[in-house]
């Protein structure tokens, strides 16, 4: 027999991979109280995340913000600019400065695209690769440190609803550049 939370964990998987909306607050009486148990977690995660970023990315000369953008461009590039500013959920206006900034560092280059000689790829540099390569080495060794003080369950069953959740609430973002205040 399942408990109570296992069964909530199987029901959410089943609906999400389904693409089918959840329950209203009206439907479940412990939707609310799950929602600010999760809204209070979460909170606690990225503010945590966000100054370790903060303290620690500053010691690559870079900021967040272009970490996440050589990130995406390393690990998906060659990427247009359209393409980087959705994925980091930016209006194309600030993905470009960002650009700029990685690009005049000598993390990132635009190129044009050989199928589209109006279009430009963005693409990494032997540095930018270099750069990213320490980060994401110095933040899987954190992380390594962090999940040992976890079961290997808990630690796979972490990583996986993490990232239900954030392609769930991916889903629910406009990234198409209009309203800030739309909210699916």
């Amino acid at each position: 027999m399942q408990d109570t939370t296992e069964w909530s964990r199987t029901m959410v998987d089943a609906m999400v991979a389904r693409g089918r909306a959840l329950p209203l607050a009206g439907e479940d009486p412990q939707l609310e109280s799950d929602a600010v148990d999760l809204h209070r977690a979460l909170t606690e995660l990225v503010r945590v995340y966000q100054f370790r970023d903060r303290d620690r990315i500053c010691c690559y000369d870079i900021s967040v913000t272009q970490c996440y953008a050589l990130e995406a461009v390393v690990l998906d590039g060659p990427l247009t600019l359209n393409e980087l500013a959705s994925r980091l959920y930016l209006d194309k206006s600030t993905a470009s400065r960002v650009v700029d900034a990685l690009e005049k560092k000598g993390y990132v280059q635009r190129q044009a695209s050989p199928e589209d000689r109006r279009a430009l790829h963005l693409v990494t540099t032997e540095d930018g690769r270099g750069l990213h390569a320490r980060i994401e080495s110095d933040i899987l060794a954190q992380e390594r440190s962090l999940l040992s003080e976890f079961a290997p369950e808990v630690r796979q069953s972490m990583s996986r609803l993490i990232l239900q959740l954030a392609r769930a609430a991916g889903t629910r973002i406009d990234n198409s550049g209009g309203s800030c205040c739309t909210i699916g």
